[in-house]
C-alpha cells in the first residue's frame, strides 16, 4: 500500500470500520476529485483501478464512510447527491445554474458569523450545509 493508502486504512480504522480495497479506493478518489463526482462518475473512477467493483458497491460503501463521518454526501436541489471527504472545516458551496459545477467557498468569516449567532442562541453547530445557487455574469464590454 502507498502511503496515501495506509492513511485511508488507517482512518478507515480509527472510524470502526474493517480496511477493504473498494472502502481504500472510494476514499483516495474523492480525496483526488476536485470537481464533487456523484456515485456514478465515482463508479466510473473505481473501475478504472478495480473492475471488479459494482455501482451497488459504491453506493453501500458511500453510504458507510458517510455513516462513518468519513465522507460528506452533498444534496443539491433536483441533482444526484455528490461527495466529497470530509472537510477539516466547514465550508459553502456555490452550484453553477447552467454547468452544475460545485465550487468550494471556504470563509473563516462565515463560519465565525455562524458559531456567533448559534452562541446568541444557545446552540452548538453540529453539521452544517449550505449551497449558493448562482450564474456566471456576462462579462463586460
Amino acid at each position: 500500500m502507498s502511503n496515501g493508502s495506509n492513511e485511508f486504512a488507517q482512518a478507515l480504522r480509527e472510524a470502526g470500520l474493517k480496511v477493504t480495497q473498494q472502502r481504500v479506493a472510494l476514499l483516495a478518489i474523492l480525496m483526488e476529485s476536485t470537481d464533487h463526482p456523484n456515485a456514478e462518475e465515482i463508479f466510473v473512477r473505481v473501475r478504472a483501478l478495480d473492475d471488479s467493483v459494482s455501482l451497488a458497491t459504491v453506493y453501500r460503501t458511500l453510504s458507510t464512510l458517510e455513516e462513518a463521518g468519513l465522507v460528506q454526501r452533498l444534496t443539491f436541489e433536483n441533482e444526484p447527491a455528490r461527495f466529497e471527504i470530509t472537510p477539516a472545516s466547514q465550508h459553502d458551496h456555490l452550484v453553477d445554474v447552467d454547468s452544475g459545477e460545485v465550487i468550494e467557498l471556504p470563509s473563516e468569516e462565515l463560519n465565525r458569523i455562524r458559531q456567533v449567532l448559534a452562541d446568541r442562541l444557545g446552540y452548538e453547530i453540529v453539521s452544517l450545509h449550505s449551497f449558493i445557487r448562482a450564474r456566471k455574469k456576462p462579462a463586460a464590454n
